[in-house]
């Protein structure tokens, strides 16, 4: 794309160049200046929609409170820690570590979600559609009827998303989307913020749920930059030992439900399983060191 369509804003001052430079000609600081897209890069109505409809002023007790309606997942495990299921609009990053087991999961779940009724689909960016099928057959699904988009383009994936009105999308992984209105590498902090920013936008105007799954670093934080949690309604950490079976899925954000739920899993050969009573596992090896 055309260069004139990428600005460079600095995080100290906030000025813009429209060209990468080693230090900010407004403020002089070094290396603090980060690619985004041009204000007028987008059509407003894409780039300045808003999250939530314009409404009157009102007192907080005049206003009819009342419970989103949640879809279960079909694991339990998941749905206590989501809070009772997806929420319509809603959006969930999930990160872990590569190998944990979160394709799997979100695969199961969205095969769950579309033996009740729902309409779903799996955009992989990591994979291939064959890939993504040869995983289904593993796990017991191979007569699943879940919709998958094989993409990573950003402009492409809401297109999809507007096109098949899916009640619930799973994007894997972030990191692998870009767009075309930023010149930067997928998986860099502006093209991950960017897409997040407007696969958000989507979810909030046309009421889907989208899951993105989220990379983690060596230090156990998810990769790209902090304002992707702000940006979602539900944060979830799978963590596990490479050396056992169990997994643990723990929330420490939900706007729709209680933070620091744990789910526990045990990885089988038919993918994953809700363990109910997880303290039957530890009673069993007491007696070991």
């Amino acid at each position: 794309m055309a260069k004139d369509k990428t600005v460079y804003t600095c995080n100290e001052c906030g000025g813009t160049t429209p060209k990468w430079l080693g230090k900010c000609p407004h403020c002089n600081a070094w290396n603090t200046l980060i690619e985004s897209v041009a204000e007028n890069a987008l059509p407003a109505k894409n780039r300045f929609v808003s999250l939530a409809k314009t409404a009157e002023v009102a007192t907080l007790g005049d206003i009819d409170a009342v419970d989103m309606a949640r879809t279960p997942t079909g694991h339990e495990e998941l749905d206590r820690v989501l809070g009772g299921g997806m929420v319509e609009g809603g959006v969930v990053l999930i990160g872990g570590d590569p190998g944990i087991g979160k394709s799997t999961l979100l695969l199961q779940a969205l095969d769950s979600l579309q033996r009740s009724g729902q309409n779903t689909l799996y955009v992989t960016g990591e994979e291939s559609g064959a890939q993504v099928a040869l995983r289904s057959r593993r796990l017991g699904l191979g007569h699943s009827q879940v919709k998958v988009l094989a993409e990573i383009q950003l402009e492409r994936i809401l297109a999809t998303l507007e096109a098949t009105r899916p009640d619930i999308a799973v994007i894997d992984s972030i990191q692998t989307v870009y767009s075309e209105q930023l010149t930067s590498a997928p998986g860099s902090v502006a093209q991950v913020r960017e897409c997040a920013a407007h696969l958000t936008r989507a979810a909030k105007a046309s009421g889907v749920c989208i899951v993105l799954v989220g990379h983690v670093t060596k230090e156990g934080a998810l990769a790209g930059p902090r304002v992707l949690e702000h940006m979602v309604d539900t944060v979830l950490y799978f963590e596990g030992d490479t050396h056992s079976s169990f997994r643990l899925v723990r929330a420490i954000k939900n706007r729709f439900g209680a933070v620091n739920e744990i789910g526990v899993f045990a990885m089988t050969e038919k993918g994953l399983k809700g363990v109910s009573n997880p303290s039957a596992i530890f009673l069993s090896q007491h007696s070991e060191p």
